[in-house]
């Protein structure tokens, strides 16, 4: 966790091509890295649309998402970048709280997540191979001053519209913003999210194993075909009829 612009995603890509430096046999920026060995890399970084192929920014994440929760193995090495931030806040918060959940009981693999979801640090009391880190900031006279020094811990807040300030948006909008944000933390912490109450992650039942004679009949079919002999259409009826059968029979 920490505020926009203190080097989260910047971490996320150094720690990456270190590793890419060190699968090499070269040199790494550190005066000590202990890394082993890592299969493949994943990234999930920035947010950008797919117009060609009718994507939203979202759904460029999402997929992006799932390849890499489907294919990476404890071997691999895994960053991503703020995930669920394209959609409605607790729909995003529940698709990041289960992802890193996945990451951690199923992928098991090593991973760098950053997120300005702060309801997400709770995870490290329930996980027990998490680790919440954050990137150091001072406030001095209302301005928000960037340390860029990882440290251990979590981040209380973002800062955005400090960062909103920075960038110029006009007095009367960060004035408004201020209020509206002090409205919203009051309501809050008069109501706060029940997040400590969720069970913890269970993986998704298996489908119960198929009968043991449906195996049987379906390897006994194809085993009938003689395929040398076949017309191309005989062969994709052929297909239809096993699938049909193990359909039936599972």
């Amino acid at each position: 966790t920490g505020p926009n612009m203190a080097g989260k995603s910047t971490y996320l890509r150094q720690n990456a091509l270190i590793a890419i430096m060190a699968q090499m046999g070269s040199f790494v920026p550190a005066r000590r890295a202990k890394i082993g060995a890592i299969d493949r890399l994943f990234s999930r970084v920035g947010a950008a649309d797919d117009i060609a192929r009718g994507r939203s920014t979202f759904m460029v994440e999402m997929v992006e998402t799932a390849a890499i929760l489907n294919q990476a193995s404890e071997r691999a090495l895994v960053i991503l970048d703020e995930i669920g931030r394209g959609t409605a806040t607790f729909d995003g918060l529940s698709i990041a709280w289960a992802t890193i959940e996945h990451l951690h009981e199923s992928n098991r693999c090593r991973a760098l997540f950053a997120t300005h979801f702060h309801e997400l640090t709770a995870l490290a009391a329930r996980l027990p191979r998490l680790f919440n880190a954050t990137v150091r900031v001072k406030e001095w006279e209302g301005e928000v001053v960037f340390l860029h020094e990882v440290v251990p811990g979590a981040a209380d807040r973002s800062y955005g519209i400090q960062v909103a300030k920075l960038a110029g948006l006009p007095a009367a909008v960060i004035e408004r913003a201020k209020l509206v944000l002090a409205k919203l933390e009051a309501e809050e912490r008069a109501s706060p999210r029940g997040f400590d109450e969720l069970p913890l992650f269970s993986a998704t039942p298996r489908p119960p194993p198929p009968r043991a004679g449906a195996v049987e009949g379906v390897i006994a079919a194809l085993a009938a075909l003689h395929p040398d002999e076949m017309s191309p259409r005989d062969a994709l009826e052929a297909l239809y009829a096993l699938k049909a059968k193990a359909a039936k029979e599972s």
